[in-house]
């Protein structure tokens, strides 16, 4: 237990990619900064998801931090798309690498962060037992790393074994032999299912909503084409900044509507073949802003769907018809609908079917009539996500003026400044909050992004003499009208996602990220700074 009125300049929450590279530079500028981390080890998302083909979406030659050069230039990567344990492997090397952990504190829960309105200063109380009196508080807490179990009945009487995807165990799981039940056809449901299916005796997956999903095309590094990028990186780092998604990549000119059906067939072919999460989506102007141009490249994936899958009756239910594509996270994948051609995997369609309940020895699903099945599992999988973006902020008991709580202030949907900061809560601040790019980016360029642009305001505040920084309600407010205007120009908020905290029962229903691309972002943020922290009251 730490002394009582342990007193800090900052307390950063998290000790994930933004937490440890906030600590790097707050460092820097001479700050006494603290990091309070749940997990035993640093990585954030990448400690917790350990689950089988767990791997990374973006490239990691562009999935890593770009602000130490010598770092760059000999961290080797292994793959195109790295895994858990390379990723993990990385964070660690860059904790050892800038004594990181000496300012970390690991096995620490944050409870409760309250503002104390005459000292200007945070109180945060920690499930160990710190009290740490603090000027400024930041929650570096990640988008995805609360996990959500579904909301079902009888959850605690299943006695086999049970795993979620974003808790995996430290030691490997075998399934050998085993009756598994895998809920949810997410990202960690469509990357784990074709490695479950390897060891498991029977495999049924139960999914809800079905998935656009690209080949990853993964395998190992080109040596000769990472040289290259090596040897220009500066300037590649520079254009992802400045891109839309924090990957630099050619922006289309041409509409879908404006190009033959053979010319699309052959576009979508090509993007198809690059693989990943930006092989179709990029292509033209309007597929995510028309639905009938989204409906040129859904169906081109649909019938790469059905290529895919022998029977005619499962290929169908594994092909979204409600949603356009691309509105939901794309996932990519390794040979996840081949998986279904083996005789011991099975899908259950919970649309039709829902589950009834979970029950000591499965689960039970129910038919129109009214009628149950029963299905008996030695292991169950939970792949059914995060309450992403906002969960792991509204858990804290996070209190600002006048004693308000963000629970209650984002009780029908997240208001912030610019994702960064909230009204009514000083000197405090989120990492890739809600309202700002974040997940719809390559995640490192957004997190040094906040990081650095968090350390130079409250630098700024120091050299100025300034003691409290606090974002106006009004700027909050037109930062949220604007949000929802860019949102509401594309097809995003036609689907049930995450994104829209569809997947959460009771969240409210708005779309939480900002859609108006990494680029213009960070100029918004720059401007913000330069034009003395507009919409900020500074004392």
């Amino acid at each position: 237990m730490s002394d009582a009125q342990e007193e800090v300049d900052v307390v950063v929450v998290g000790a994930g990619f933004a937490g440890m590279y906030l600590l790097h530079l707050l460092r820097g500028q001479g700050f006494n900064t603290v990091v309070l981390e749940a997990a035993a080890d640093v990585g954030g998302t990448w400690y917790w998801n350990r689950y089988p083909g767990a791997r990374c979406d973006v490239g990691s030659i562009d999935y890593s931090y770009s602000f130490d050069a010598d770092l760059e230039q000999e961290w080797e990567w292994s793959e195109k798309y790295a895994t858990q344990p390379e990723i993990l492997r990385y964070a660690q090397h860059v904790a050892d690498r800038f004594d990181l952990r000496r300012d970390i504190r690991f096995e620490t829960r944050v409870e409760s962060a309250v503002y104390d309105e005459t000292t200007g200063r945070w109180s945060v109380t920690t499930g160990n037992g710190d009290h740490i009196s603090t000027q400024f508080h930041v929650m570096a807490t990640g988008c995805l790393s609360t996990s959500k179990l579904p909301e079902l009945p009888g959850l605690d009487t299943y006695t086999g074994q049970t795993f979620h995807t974003g808790h995996w165990p430290h030691e490997p799981v075998d399934f050998t032999g085993m009756k598994v039940g895998v809920i949810g056809t997410g990202s960690s449901g469509i990357q784990s299912i074709p490695l479950i299916a390897e060891q498991a005796a029977e495999l049924t997956v139960f999914q809800r909503t079905p998935n656009f999903s690209i080949p990853a095309d993964n395998g190992p590094v080109d040596r000769a084409k990472v040289a290259e990028i090596k040897a220009t990186y500066p300037q590649r780092r520079q254009a992802n900044r400045l891109s839309a998604g924090g990957v630099d990549i050619a922006l289309p000119t041409t509409s879908a509507h404006d190009v033959t059906a053979e010319e699309r067939s052959e576009a979508f072919e090509r993007g198809w073949d690059v693989g990943g999460i930006l092989g179709l989506s990029v292509l033209y102007t309007d597929l995510r802003l028309d639905l009938s141009a989204n409906k040129y490249v859904a169906d081109f994936v649909r019938d790469k769907i059905r290529a895919k899958v022998d029977d005619p009756e499962t290929a169908e239910m594994l092909c979204p018809t409600d949603y356009p594509l691309g509105t939901k996270r794309m996932c990519v994948d390794s040979h996840y609908f081949e998986t279904y051609n083996q005789d011991h995997v099975h899908l259950v369609d919970i649309r039709q079917n829902p589950i009834a309940q979970i029950t000591p020895t499965g689960l039970e699903t129910t038919t129109e009539d009214g009628s149950t099945t029963s299905h008996e599992f030695d292991a169950i999988v939970y792949a059914t996500g995060f309450d992403a973006m906002t969960g792991t902020i509204v858990a804290v008991d996070v209190r600002g003026v006048g004693d308000a709580t963000i629970k209650e202030r984002w009780s029908e949907g997240p208001q912030t400044y610019l994702g960064l900061s909230v009204a009514d809560f000083p000197n405090f601040f989120t990492v890739t909050g809600p309202g700002s790019p974040s997940v719809l980016s390559n995640m490192m360029i957004s997190i040094e992004q906040h990081a650095e642009w968090i350390t130079n305001c409250i630098t700024y505040l120091r050299d100025q003499n300034l003691t409290t920084i606090a974002a106006d309600e009004q700027a909050q407010d037109e930062w949220g009208a604007h949000v929802n205007e860019v949102a509401n120009l594309t097809l995003y908020p036609q689907a049930n996602s995450w994104y829209m905290g569809a997947n959460v029962a009771g969240k409210p229903r708005v779309f939480l990220p900002y859609v108006g691309g990494v680029g213009a972002y960070r100029e918004i943020c720059k401007q913000v700074a330069a034009d003395h922290y507009r919409g900020f009251t500074l004392a």
